[in-house]
C-alpha cells in the first residue's frame, strides 16, 4: 500500500535508538527524508549513517529539545537541507522511576521537561510552516503509563498532558489540513529495557498481563507512525492509538 509519504521531510525526536530509531527507518522506507535528532550527537550521527548504508535518505541534526533556540535551529536546518517540512514525531522522553515521597525534585524536572515540555517547544516551532503550506501531520509518543503507574508519577504525568496537548493541537489546527495524534506505547522490548537487571521480570509480568501474550517490538510503534503520517490517516485527529496489545489497565 503507497502511504503517500514519498519526498516529504520528517523529523523524529529521540532518534538515536530504540524507538525513535524504529521509526525513523519505517518513514525512510516509505521515501521519505528523515532528521535523526537526539540530544546524543555521537549517537545520532551513528543512527542515520547505518540508515544510509542502507541506502535511505537522512541526516542529522543533534538537538536539545527543552532548549527553543536548539529546537529553532533543528527545525531551520531541517528546512534548509530538505526544503520542507511535513511530518513531525515526538518521541524523546525517558523515565526517572521512583515512588513520589522519595523522588527528586531535579527527577520531577527532567522528565517533565523532555517528554512534554519538548514536545511543545518541537510542535510550536513546526507550526507556522505547517499552517504556511496547509499540511501536516504530528504524532506525539505518549505510553500506556498515562494511566498511572506506581513509581512513575513524574513519566505518568508528562505523557498525560502529551495527550492533553495532542488533543488541543488537533483542534486548533485541523482547519489547515494538520492532523495531531497520539501513540501509546504498551511495554516494548528496546535495548534500554533489555539492559534493567530485573528485564526477565518485568518482560514475563507484562506478558502476562496482555492480552496478545508477547512482548511489542518496535516496529510495532513505527507502523502505528507510519499509519498516521500517511494519506490513509487523513480524517483522523485527536486521537490516541494504543499500542499495547490489549493492554490497558
Amino acid at each position: 500500500m503507497d502511504l503517500g509519504l514519498k519526498d516529504k521531510v520528517a523529523i523524529v525526536t529521540g532518534s538515536a535508538r530504540g524507538l525513535g530509531a524504529a521509526t525513523a527507518r519505517r518513514l525512510a522506507l516509505e521515501g521519505m527524508r528523515v532528521v535523526i535528532t537526539d540530544i546524543s550527537a555521537e549517537a545520532a550521527q551513528a543512527t542515520s549513517a547505518r540508515l544510509n548504508e542502507e541506502g535511505l535518505n537522512t541526516i542529522c541534526i543533534p538537538a536539545d529539545i527543552t532548549q527553543s533556540a536548539e529546537v529553532r535551529k533543528l527545525v531551520e536546518g531541517t528546512i534548509a537541507a530538505f526544503g520542507g517540512m511535513h511530518v513531525l514525531v515526538n518521541n524523546a522522553g525517558f523515565p526517572r522511576d521512583n515512588y513520589l515521597a522519595k523522588m527528586s525534585e531535579e527527577d520531577w524536572d527532567l522528565v517533565i521537561e523532555v517528554a512534554l515540555k519538548g514536545t511543545f517547544l518541537t510542535c510550536k516551532a513546526v507550526m507556522p510552516y505547517l499552517i504556511e503550506q496547509k499540511w501536516g501531520r504530528i504524532i506525539n509518543i505518549s505510553s500506556r503509563a498515562y494511566f498511572g503507574n506506581p513509581g512513575q508519577a513524574n513519566y505518568s504525568a508528562a505523557k498525560a498532558g502529551v495527550l492533553g496537548l495532542t488533543r488541543a493541537l488537533s483542534l486548533e489546527d485541523g482547519r489547515f489540513n494538520i492532523t495531531v495524534n497520539a501513540v501509546a506505547p504498551g511495554f516494548m522490548e528496546t535495548e534500554a529495557i533489555k539492559s534493567l537487571p530485573s528485564y526477565e521480570l518485568i518482560k514475563e509480568r507484562a506478558i502476562k498481563a496482555t492480552p496478545i501474550p508477547r512482548a511489542g517490538q518496535p516496529d510495532d510503534i513505527a507502523n502505528a507512525v507510519a499509519f498516521l503520517a500517511s494519506e490513509c490517516a487523513s480524517f483522523i485527529t485527536g486521537e490516541t492509538l494504543h499500542v499495547t496489545g490489549g493492554r490497558y489497565g
